[in-house]
């Protein structure tokens, strides 16, 4: 029994000293999962342990293995409390045999599964290699990052930026901070930008601008791009400007293989060199061939300094005229129809070019513009009639013996030789040689077609179709035109030729059937037909308007107190018209006159109307804003 409370008083004391060394030294902590670090090879092993000191040196082709991560390095040092190493020389990083890491230092948290590495860092996974002076990596969320420059290289495309985050298990990077993408067919600049190295798709969340080696610029706040295929998707109204113009809208789709760019939603362009702009729902544009197809609600502007002049049409389209091109009108019919849905067919409508032809070869009457205002009363050719629309007629002391009265003819002076037309005026009705002036920069025409209308302060007009060429700066207007000006006068005419100066109307051609309507009061109209008249602006009105083949006139007479007169009406070969303060001052009738003058109160109502007389005013177009509707 006492042997028994001996043994017993024994082990109790073992026990105590075992328990006191244990609160002495505590046992060290197992380590976390997955934090092991295997030693595979090493030249020289060195351990160290001084106080809470406890380092392990590798010396020469170390090679670590952690999980499928393998490390290489010339050496290391492991800091074996806190699970660090640090790597020196030749580092490759192998993680699972997809990602790959290179450099000169390493510093590896064992427990967080980060590395940072510099000095030559690269990432690679076989397609995309990501280089900057410091690269880092987590192993678990398999996340490459840098934050001190970098670059990554995908096939051609090369992106550098100040910070970059690589998703290597989604193939995406989300670049900041001074983006730059160059790839031999454009440049991208940005604070921000999203790429999928896999898709090669760049996705625009920051204000981006991307120049192309076609010399057009893009701006976009929002959308994509796809780099391989050169199609882009930009919201949020992106901005393409190049050396013609800038266009911008809701939505812009472009396919750089073909050179299509699709706007839609309040597309504006801008042609800034001739102060042109082109408003409409839905844009094509061809960058390739330069051209653009404006449809739903399209409004044409053209600047000028003091009178802007406003079209709208059903379709609007603007090409380029190449110079070795004859002055041609392309057919309507010609034009291929948009899609509705361009994402549908973006490739199928390569270009825009309507094949079908006709040409119209106009000259500007420069040669008339050189017939003297000198022809006064004391000074009028030969064989000329003329109606005064001051008192000038009221001193002859003319009296009416009968309601009828032929004009009186006045003989030429012997040292006058007549022309079938006026002296100085070379006159071809069906073809005339176009004189413009040569100009090397390039040249563009517009075509708008169906519901015509046109407005600006001094000019009001409709038509069916229009044809403009810069190359001439000639308005063309077809199918029944009608021009107002001044709310008074009405011209018309099979075809209607605007000649401009600087964008501003200089010139009238009423080709084929003309017809001007001025009106003198209610229920009143001065009239003139002829089969061709030209109209001379001064100052944006009327100035004086010459009237060739079979000429017509009926004119309302007023004395110097404004009363009515008379009203004249007669016929010759060639009528000059001459007006004031947009009002008729003076009728020149020039050779072979003949007509009748009647006394305003026994005027005969039913003979006061040309063949074919229309006062069209409610077809006149208010102003700008009826336009926009």
């Amino acid at each position: 029994m006492h042997r028994y409370i001996k043994s017993g008083i024994f082990l109790a004391v073992i026990c105590f000293f075992a328990m006191s060394a244990s609160a002495q030294f505590p046992a060290k902590p197992a380590p976390k999962t997955g934090s092991v670090i295997e030693i595979i090879h090493a030249d020289t092993l060195i351990m160290y342990e001084r106080d809470s000191v406890s380092l392990t040196r590798f010396v020469g082709s170390a090679v670590f293995k952690q999980g499928t991560t393998l490390f290489n390095c010339d050496s290391a040092v492991k800091n074996n409390k806190t699970n660090i190493i640090d790597a020196y020389g030749n580092i490759h990083i192998n993680q699972a045999d997809s990602i790959h890491i290179y450099g000169n230092y390493l510093n590896y948290d064992a427990n967080t599964r980060i590395a940072l590495l510099r000095d030559n860092a690269r990432l690679t996974d076989g397609k995309v290699t990501i280089t900057g002076p410091e690269l880092q990596y987590d192993m678990n969320a398999k996340i490459g990052s840098y934050t001190q420059g970098g670059r990554l290289v995908n096939g051609k495309s090369v992106l550098t930026s100040e910070q970059g985050y690589y998703y290597t298990e989604t193939k995406e990077m989300h670049f900041m901070q001074n983006v730059l993408l160059v790839d031999p067919e454009y440049t991208l600049s940005t604070s921000e930008l999203l790429y999928n190295t896999g898709t090669k798709i760049a996705t625009i969340i920051a204000p981006t601008t991307i120049n192309n080696n076609d010399k057009s610029t893009m701006y976009a706040t929002s959308g994509y791009y796809d780099t391989d295929k050169g199609y882009g998707n930009f919201g949020n109204r992106p901005t393409i400007e190049d050396s013609t113009g800038t266009i911008t809208a809701d939505n812009i789709e472009m396919d750089k293989l073909t050179g299509m760019a699709y706007a839609t939603g309040n597309m504006v362009y801008k042609d800034t060199a001739r102060k042109m702009s082109l408003l409409a729902n839905r844009g094509v544009v061809n960058q390739r061939e330069k051209t653009i197809l404006a449809t739903q609600k399209p409004l044409l502007i053209m600047e000028k300094n003091k009178d802007t002049l406003y079209m709208a049409a059903d379709t609007l389209f603007s090409g380029v005229i190449k110079p070795d091109d004859s002055l041609s009108i392309p057919s309507v019919a010609g034009l291929k129809r948009i899609p509705e849905s361009p994402t549908k067919n973006l490739r199928s409508l390569q270009t825009i070019r309507p094949p079908d032809k006709f040409t119209a070869t106009i000259s500007p009457l420069t040669k008339g513009d050189a017939i003297a205002r000198k022809q006064e009363n004391n000074n009028i050719a030969p064989n000329v009639s003329v109606f005064m629309a001051d008192s000038a007629l009221a001193k002859t002391k003319q009296t009416f013996d009968s309601v009828k009265m032929k004009m009186v003819k006045v003989a030429p002076p012997a040292n006058v030789v007549m022309h079938d037309s006026l002296p100085g005026i070379k006159h071809h009705a069906d073809s005339m040689a176009l004189n413009a002036p040569k100009d090397t920069s390039e040249q563009r025409y517009i075509l708008a077609y169906h519901h015509v209308k046109i407005f600006s302060d001094s000019l009001q007009g409709v038509a069916d179709s229009v044809f403009y060429s810069s190359r001439d700066s000639i308005f063309r207007f077809y199918g029944k035109p009608v021009f107002w000006s001044n709310n008074t006068t009405q011209l018309s005419g099979d075809t209607i030729l605007m000649f401009t100066k600087n964008q501003t109307a200089d010139k009238m051609l009423l080709k084929n059937n003309g017809f001007i309507i001025n009106e003198a009061g209610p229920g009143m109209y001065n009239q003139i037909k002829g089969s061709i008249i030209t109209g001379y602006i001064l100052g944006e009105t009327l100035d004086w308007m010459h009237v060739e083949g079979n000429a017509e006139t009926i004119n309302y007479i007023k004395d110097q107190a404004g009363a009515y007169m008379s009203v004249n009406k007669a016929q010759c070969a060639i009528i000059n018209i001459y007006f004031k303060k947009s009002e008729v001052n003076k009728v020149v009738l020039i050779k072979d006159p003949e007509g009748v003058v009647y006394p305003f109160t026994q005027r005969p109502l039913d003979q006061l109307q040309l063949e074919n007389f229309k006062w069209d005013i409610k077809r006149q177009p208010k102003n700008k804003y009826e336009l926009m509707q």
